[in-house]
């Protein structure tokens, strides 16, 4: 069995990325993926794609926010937390605090919006 080149590894790492770059993917998981460490993938998938792992998956995920302010008709406060939402995976981040037992933003997608704020009423 012959090792496979580095680029064949950094482009399974970057099919991956760009397969599930909306859900909370990592560049750990990126890393595994490509079968390299975390530091050495980071290394080479600069030097092979011009930017870092992270700034590649934060440039998929700013182009999803960009396609979904096209089509939706949802305020730029509702993306950003779709795509965050999204990113960070099912549960609410361990920032969230107090603010634990409200709902997120775009829970209430559905309830009418207050034309002065320009958020959802309570």
């Amino acid at each position: 069995m012959t090792p496979q080149p580095l680029a064949r590894h950094l482009l399974r790492a970057r099919d991956l990325a760009d397969a599930r770059y909306a859900g909370p993917l990592t560049v750990a998981d990126m890393a595994r993926a490509a079968g390299l460490s975390q530091a050495y993938f980071s290394r080479e998938f600069k030097r092979a794609f011009g930017e870092s792992p992270h700034q590649y998956l934060l440039t998929r995920r700013l182009e999803r926010a960009a396609t979904l302010l096209r089509v939706t008709d949802w305020s730029v406060a509702e993306v950003c937390f779709a795509v965050a939402r999204a990113a960070s995976g099912p549960s609410r981040p361990a920032s969230a605090g107090s603010s634990a037992a409200r709902p997120w933003p775009t829970d209430a997608r559905g309830r009418r919006r207050s034309v002065s704020s320009g958020f959802p009423a309570a």
